[in-house]
């Protein structure tokens, strides 16, 4: 089956197939940089004055990110076990809710964020929600980690790890982003890029793998993506015992629709 002929990821078990990778999330995914969270909340106001609602929170690693510079964020995740891992904060408030039933009130929010999520999202549902729950002049920021394959060692975590992927579309989630382009729903869409990286040892390079929730858990598949992992970092890893994962974290900045 071809990469074309895959169903979108909403229909791929978005709410199961993380399940067991939880506790995986929480130790090895990549942060996102300071000067994003800038550019996201720009020309907001002051941020203990703002509510944002930030949709497939995961663990909160993005929602923990918008509450350090004074937000109020209520942290939307599907998933139960997700929302278990999640580390508290005195301003987050994780929420059970989908991006297509999130249970806010109309008009509410300041600030809608989607931190590596957005790509799993029906749109034809979500962008609706979106604009109901946020205030006039609201804001949507669509935020994804997009690996840099022009450095060695993240071109070459990107090959060992896509034919565990079989070309899952979890692996490719920059199309989904047509569907805020095109939208009614919301103006002056925006994009600025940001310098990220991730240094990790060989249980991190490893456990990076192994969050994404397209690679098998166990099998020859998996025991190859070790072996070729292994043989990656160990060509590559510096005097401290650590390659980096280099992403260029891109930013969609969007406004609601006066229409």
């Amino acid at each position: 089956m071809t990469h074309n002929s895959k169903p979108p990821l909403y229909e791929m078990d978005p709410l199961g197939r993380f399940s067991d990778r939880a506790s995986d999330y929480v130790k090895y995914r990549p942060s996102y940089p300071a000067a994003a969270i800038d550019a996201i909340l720009d020309g907001l106001g002051e941020p203990s004055q703002l509510t944002a609602a930030d949709i497939g929170a995961g663990t909160g690693i993005s929602s923990r990110l918008l509450a350090q510079r004074g937000l109020r964020v209520l942290a939307i995740e599907p998933n139960a076990e997700m929302r278990q891992a999640a580390a508290p904060h005195a301003l987050v408030d994780l929420r059970a809710g989908t991006s297509e039933a999130t249970n806010l009130p109309d008009t509410s929010i300041d600030l809608v964020t989607c931190f590596q999520s957005f790509h799993w999202f029906n749109p034809v549902l979500t962008l609706p929600e979106f604009r109901r729950i946020l205030k006039p002049g609201g804001r949507l920021a669509v935020v994804g980690n997009l690996r840099d394959r022009s450095e060695p060692v993240t071109l070459g975590y990107t090959q060992i790890t896509k034919p565990g992927s079989q070309n899952d579309p979890a692996e490719n989630p920059a199309q989904s982003i047509d569907a805020l382009l095109a939208s009614s729903h919301f103006t002056d869409v925006r994009h600025c890029d940001f310098a990220n990286s991730q240094d990790v040892d060989i249980a991190g390079l490893i456990g990076r793998a192994k969050s994404a929730s397209y690679i098998p858990q166990s099998g020859p598949a998996w025991e190859k993506i070790i072996s070729d992992l292994t043989e990656l970092y160990e060509t590559h890893c510096d005097d401290r015992g650590l390659v980096s994962l280099v992403y260029k974290t891109r930013v969609y900045l969007a406004v609601v629709a006066n229409n």
